[in-house]
């Protein structure tokens, strides 16, 4: 992921999670971030089948995409694998890549899914879409 022309997180160990009427949301261990890349953003929100969601600013190469990313500190017992991974908008980045391909974002401002060759909608999210 690149934001302000710096790589801020690389892994392979992300969690692709998928949701209804949705591209996947990737989510990206807290460990694999740059450090200082990362800083608590006011608010939260609730997932009805995750739990609480904290947010948080993604920060590289001089800018800063403010409420970018969110986390789930204390996720419900099934996504108890995500607590602390990181998921991003991808339309607030410069870049974020899935086995060397550039993701498309999710239309729409509220979802974050990304976008790639072998993920097919329709999806939530474009004009019109938001009671499916």
């Amino acid at each position: 992921m690149v934001l302000g022309g710096v790589e801020v997180c690389r892994t392979t160990r992300a969690w692709r999670v998928l949701e209804t009427s949705h591209p996947p949301s990737w989510y990206l261990p807290r460990e694999d971030w740059l450090d200082g890349s990362l800083e608590p953003a006011a608010g939260s929100s609730l997932c009805e089948w995750k739990g609480v969601a904290a947010y948080l600013d993604v920060v590289g190469g001089g800018r800063r995409a403010s409420r970018s990313a969110w986390t789930y500190p204390s996720p419900v017992r099934e996504f108890a694998a995500l607590a602390g991974a990181v998921a991003v908008y991808p339309a607030a980045v410069d870049a974020c890549t899935v086995d060397g391909e550039v993701v498309r974002p999710q239309e729409g401002g509220f979802y974050g899914g990304w976008v790639t060759g072998d993920v097919v909608g329709p999806f939530k999210g474009a004009p019109g879409t938001s009671h499916w």
